[in-house]
């Protein structure tokens, strides 16, 4: 199954984000860019965000979750 990136911002936020999609019963990924980099020794790399991802099949029951998490409710 194809993944859509839904997010893109700081770790806080994405794991906010994925707390409000599993109270959802929606299955998310988080790829977190900035610990990979460091991880693999190259640091912090500018343009480097948290990302989370849900399955295409899931964006219909998604995205009222995603625009009231953008509405900060």
């Amino acid at each position: 199954m194809a993944r859509k990136k839904i997010f893109s911002g700081s770790e806080i936020l994405a794991q906010a984000l994925q707390a409000k999609l599993e109270s959802a019963g929606i299955s998310s990924t988080v790829k977190n860019n900035i610990q990979s980099s460091m991880i693999s020794g190259l640091g912090t790399l500018a343009g480097t965000a948290v990302e989370v991802f849900v399955e295409e099949y899931d964006m219909e029951k998604a995205t009222p979750v995603i625009e009231a998490f953008k509405m900060g409710e």
